[in-house]
């Protein structure tokens, strides 16, 4: 993991200058110094705990013997170790046992998990679960249960999609009806019965803590005893698996959360991934039937809720894909150094009596190596910028928090969709370059393109994904958030001009930046949503990429910042990588965007029977 390390220093360190923000109250406490300590503490967990037993999870899948679900004894000792770090509350206040971390640190240190194994568990959706509680949860929600999930205790949830309502949540049939037993934890706040299935809940069921606290989005009938049809109908509800008191204490009792099975998925074959069902009346709860809720915000408003969790977890679930395309990279690049095959060519062409030479000096391996290379440091990159993004919309001025925090939201969409394409993409090159080798599983790479292939599903397809962007993050006040990032590029693109080396690039990115914006404008024409989005994943694919040449950019602006003497090596290969990205992969914004200027319909009016 050396590699990572130092990547994530010049990223965390050099570019976006992370100690700066000790001079911040919140962060004052802390120094260069507690920074590498935390990522030290991460960096060695992950590689004795986590990077040891991936394909042990991997082969080793949970089991359900129709009471208890049972995994290897190595997720048991990885998420105890994860969580004894305190890096579950890592960037909750100190008054809250936290550490008060800035979450660009948190979210490095949090990468070497990623890169060792996400099957494992990330505990994205525990924390996630929690942070929404402490936004939207009453003040003995967050005491009961965001404090026992941040300090381990419990695991969380989140619990949307049903059997008949994947991405279409406004299908959801879960219902929820006040409750009106006498119970002794109304405290915990308006009480309600529930009742549905929900499918494709990660880590919906385990033993890895004493309890579970599932975020379950549900409808409350109307006076006529329907549901609400739409989103605005929907509510949020905590739904404990074990019911508990206002002290926090399980008071003994099952909440009638039944897991109905388990989904066996291509990749995170560690993570328990469940279908379960609601108040079927396994688990009976005195008092009613239906399992035990409790209102989280306003009923009504729990979509608005949920998203500050989706959110959330869409910028994790890009990290997961950057990190896994990065231990494909790693992995294919050790064995390209060790791999002999093949003779140089020469004028006089190949020599066969010569010695054969390591498959990385061959020119196609060169290339698939530098594209995996662009890719995942340079979504590494962009992941990192988001978080850094989260710290200025936390601690920043006021008026550079609220910039902050509009840029993140346009970013939002990326930052999921991009990793998880390219990433997926630099996996595929990984197994390339290992040949017939890296179809077996006697080498890592076919896991990391499984475990990979997760991820542009995850938390929203591709194309929810290209809806938000164009259909509505471009658009919201105004194009506010479309114009904030033009001038961030365009701050960046007069940086670069400056240089020789980077001049052309900087031409480069100001024709691509215009070309997005024109096709912005052209997708839009006619005013039709139907012919707007017709090729709103095409327009989130050169969207994505002109956002990235944008970083590399400003990377190769702080590498060329550097003395020369400054860890050459990395430098010139940050600066290959930009090349690389300019020259291979920029060039295809153009086809994408003829697509989308064009509102071309070939595929929104193909007809369905022509298939």
């Amino acid at each position: 993991m050396s590699q990572l390390r130092s990547t994530l220093e010049f990223l965390v360190y050099d570019w976006l200058q992370a100690e700066n923000l000790t001079s911040r109250d919140r962060y004052a406490d802390h120094s260069r110094e507690t920074f590498d300590a935390v990522m030290d503490t991460c960096e060695r967990i992950a590689r004795e705990k986590y990077a040891p037993f991936n394909r042990t999870v991997d082969t080793q899948e949970p089991t359900f013997d129709g009471e208890k679900v049972s995994q290897p004894q190595c997720t048991h000792d990885a998420r105890k170790a994860f969580a004894d770090s305190g890096m579950l509350s890592a960037a909750q206040p100190y008054e809250k046992g936290g550490m008060q971390l800035p979450y660009v640190v948190e979210a490095a240190a949090n990468s070497f998990f990623g890169c060792a194994s996400i099957s494992i568990g990330s505990n994205l959706l525990t924390v996630g679960n929690a942070n929404l509680l402490r936004v939207h949860g009453t003040p003995m929600q967050q005491q009961v249960f965001a404090d026992n999930e941040f300090n381990g205790r419990w695991a969380g949830t989140m619990a949307l999609s049903e059997p008949q309502a994947g991405s279409s949540l406004s299908d959801i049939l879960t219902r929820a009806e006040p409750d009106g037993a006498d119970f002794d934890s109304d405290a915990l706040g308006a009480r309600y019965r529930l009742k549905g299935n929900k499918m494709w809940i990660s880590s919906g069921d385990h033993e890895l803590t004493e309890n579970i606290v599932h975020l379950v989005l549900a409808k409350i009938p109307g006076p006529d005893g329907k549901l609400i049809a739409g989103v605005k109908g929907i509510s949020l509800f905590i739904v404990p698996k074990k019911l508990v008191d206002t002290d926090g204490n399980l008071t003994g009792e099952r909440n009638d959360v039944a897991l109905a099975g388990l989904n066996h998925k291509l990749g995170w074959r560690g993570t328990t991934n469940t279908l379960l069902n609601f108040g079927e009346g396994k688990y009976p709860v005195r008092g009613g039937a239906g399992a035990i809720g409790y209102l989280v915000g306003k009923p009504h408003e729990g979509l608005k809720c949920m998203f500050h969790m989706m959110n959330e977890a869409r910028i994790g679930i890009g990290m997961a894909a950057t990190m896994l395309g990065l231990a494909g990279y790693y992995a294919s690049l050790e064995y390209a150094k060790n791999r002999p095959q093949g003779r140089p060519t020469t004028e006089g062409g190949k020599d066969a009596a010569s010695a054969q030479v390591a498959i990385i000096e061959h020119t196609d391996v060169k290339r698939m190596l530098l594209a995996q290379k662009a890719y995942c440091e340079g979504a590494l990159a962009l992941n990192m910028y988001c978080a850094r993004l989260v710290d200025e919309g936390r601690t920043g001025a006021a008026e550079e928090a609220v910039r902050s925090k509009l840029l993140l939201e346009v970013l939002t969409p990326i930052a999921k969709s991009w990793p998880s394409e390219n990433c997926l993409e630099a996996n595929s090159l990984a197994i390339q370059i290992h040949g017939g080798y890296g179809y077996t599983r006697d080498f890592p790479v076919e896991q990391y393109w499984r475990d990979n292939r997760l991820n542009m599903i995850h938390e929203g397809t591709h194309g929810i994904q290209a809806a938000d962007l164009l259909g509505r993050k471009v658009r919201m006040q105004d194009g506010a958030g479309l114009q904030l990032l033009a001038q961030t590029m365009q701050a960046t693109i007069k940086k670069a001009a400056a240089r020789p080396e980077l001049a052309q690039y900087a031409h480069d990115l100001n024709q691509a930046l215009q070309d997005v914006s024109a096709a912005t404008q052209a997708a839009w024409l006619t005013g039709n949503p139907q012919e707007a989005l017709a090729n709103a994943v095409p327009y989130m694919q050169a969207f994505g990429h002109t956002v990235l040449a944008w970083v590399w950019l400003d990377v190769a602006c702080k590498v060329l910042e550097q003395d020369a003497s400054q860890a050459l090596a990395a430098n010139a290969g940050r600066i290959n990588a930009i090349s690389y990205f300019y020259r291979y992969e920029l060039p295809k914004i153009t086809a994408w965007l003829n697509v989308v200027n064009a509102r071309d319909m070939t595929c929104a009016q193909m007809p369905v029977e022509a298939f």
